[in-house]
């Protein structure tokens, strides 16, 4: 994808959720943390799907042997984390577009964490259900089915752009308030090269706000 590709993903990805956004008349501080979830959740589906084929063939290999592994086992060694089925982005797109969609993600939140003990009290969970507004039910949905633009082919790299791009337009949509969530990404680049983080899970208290960020290396730099 070429830089202007990847712009104008971004510009079309924020336009169409943020008209959602005021159509329901929410306020950013009340957007941000759900649709930055639904972000990571299309983007561990597409990383999950890109790893399936050596998923299953590792796990038809060592079937019957005495190395037999479980599909959970190989799939966090072959992609870093494993993803259930009520987490799978298309399983939540195509549940009702109705309030339950809610249920369905704070759903998915669970049972990642449950399978996947470092992200346990992580995700977003019970902040949906003000995105299913009586007058407008289905605005979850629609907001589920615009991240379904982001292609099946990226990268972690083109990802963390699109979070991060998100996460400073909620700050400057937040005011000066919206700083304490946000770190220039410049700021970021100069921290990551003063402490030259080494591969493997690091754990670096952010004074400022204060909170602590987990960085994982190995799968996901934005997805703490």
């Amino acid at each position: 994808m070429t830089d202007k590709e990847l712009k104008t993903l971004k510009d079309n990805l924020w336009h169409a959720a943020d008209v959602l956004r005021a159509g329901a008349h929410l306020a950013a501080n009340k957007y941000g943390q759900p649709i930055l979830g639904l972000i990571f959740l299309r983007y561990a589906d597409i990383l999950f799907k890109q790893h399936k084929t050596e998923i299953e063939s590792e796990l038809a290999r060592l079937s019957g042997t005495r190395m037999e592994k479980t599909r959970k086992e190989i799939s966090i060694e072959k992609c870093g984390f494993y993803l259930p089925e009520c987490a799978y982005y298309d399983y939540i797109n195509d549940s009702p577009d109705t309030a339950e969609k809610a249920s369905v993600v704070k759903k998915a939140m669970e049972e990642i964490e449950k399978e996947n003990p470092k992200m346990e009290g992580v995700l977003p969970k019970d902040v949906y259900a003000q995105l299913v507004p009586e007058e407008e039910p289905e605005l979850l949905s629609n907001i589920v089915r615009i991240f379904k633009d982001i292609p099946e082919n990226c990268t972690v790299d083109i990802f963390g752009e699109i979070y991060e791009y998100f996460l400073g337009n909620f700050a400057l949509a937040e005011g000066k308030d919206g700083g304490t969530f946000y770190t220039p990404a410049t700021v970021v680049r100069y921290m990551v090269e003063v402490l030259d983080p080494q591969p493997g899970d690091k754990k670096f208290l952010d004074i400022k706000t204060p909170r602590l960020i987990q960085f994982n290396f190995s799968y996901a730099d934005f997805a703490a």
